[in-house]
């Protein structure tokens, strides 16, 4: 998939998905005002989340895409890395947010306060927002995996996260409005149950990026494969020295092997060619690759085979 074809698919699917948070986000604040839900409005308040993550993702999806420069020689990817780490902190924000609020309201209601019960339409728009964040995940989702984007993905799981507040919000307004105001307290400890699922979403998405952004190296089953790819190659061994970790939605690979020392340098240059395009077959045509091969060592030392 070419570059301008990846941009267009995630500006699609982006859109797509702000406008379903705008309508969302609408629908929640007037539904969180006129049905007297303090726990819709604050779903609502996720909804602008999402919305504001995904301006975040068209910004910086658009400079990743940038092709290498004199300032940049590895290219523009890891500003894609950087997007994914914002929308991991939006959602921890967001999670302890959710937290501290449903936190303070259980404490009121044991305290003896009778929380606020709200009214149908709350309970109508939280169904709602369930069934059209988890449909917008799901096509999120496809389509971060299609263009290999971790920015796209991420913001996927945001708009999970949104349902699974959606569900929250839910089930303590559907409680409170049938069960009576005894109940009320369904909201606050619902919330609080999603808050921590949001708050491990977040992290397990911020570690990822800084992973990335400290130069991690890329998981053991990938680096194996890569050794087996290369070996495949007639003439090769000892591949050693590999260093490998990951630029955005790229990757980059370096390493060193050994070829007999009697072959020429345009037959070595043939085999490290060939070995370069297995690579970026596996792994993508825009995955960076440095070689450098050296003779094989005869008893631990390079010999000379014209001496």
């Amino acid at each position: 998939m070419d570059d301008k074809t990846r941009e267009k698919k995630i500006y699609h699917v982006t859109l797509k998905g702000s406008i379903v948070n705008v309508f969302l986000l609408i629908a929640k604040f007037l539904a969180g005002i006129f049905g007297g839900s303090a726990a819709m409005i604050a779903d609502a308040v996720h909804s602008l989340s999402d919305f504001l993550t995904d301006l975040i993702v068209v910004i910086f999806v658009k400079i990743s895409s940038k092709p290498q420069d004199e300032d940049h020689d590895y290219g523009h990817g890891k500003y894609e890395t950087l997007a994914t780490s914002l929308i991991g902190l939006a959602l921890f924000f967001v999670g302890i947010m959710i937290f501290y609020s449903g936190t303070s309201n259980i404490y009121k209601a044991i305290q003896g306060e009778v929380l606020p019960s709200p009214e149908w339409i709350a309970f109508i728009i939280a169904i709602l927002s369930i069934l059209m964040k988890e449909w917008a995940f799901r096509f999120t989702l496809k389509t971060g995996k299609d263009v290999d984007s971790q920015a796209v993905v991420a913001n996927a799981w945001h708009h999970r996260s949104d349902a699974f507040s959606s569900i929250a919000t839910a089930i303590g307004v559907g409680g409170a409005i049938i069960l009576g105001n005894n109940w009320t307290i369904l909201d606050p400890i619902a919330a609080v149950f999603v808050s921590i699922f949001i708050v491990k979403t977040a992290f397990d998405l911020i570690r990822q990026a800084c992973g990335e952004l400290l130069e991690k190296s890329l998981p053991p089953e990938i680096e194996n494969k890569i050794v087996k790819i290369v070996k495949s190659e007639p003439e090769i061994s000892d591949v050693h020295g590999l260093r490998t970790r990951k630029i955005g939605n790229r990757i980059a690979i370096e390493m060193h092997f050994r070829m007999p020392g009697d072959i020429t340098l345009s037959h070595a240059h043939y085999h490290a060619t060939a070995v370069e395009k297995k690579l970026k077959h596996e792994f993508g045509n825009r995955t960076h690759v440095a070689l450098h091969f050296e003779p094989i060592k005869i008893d631990g030392k390079y010999e000379n085979p014209h001496e």
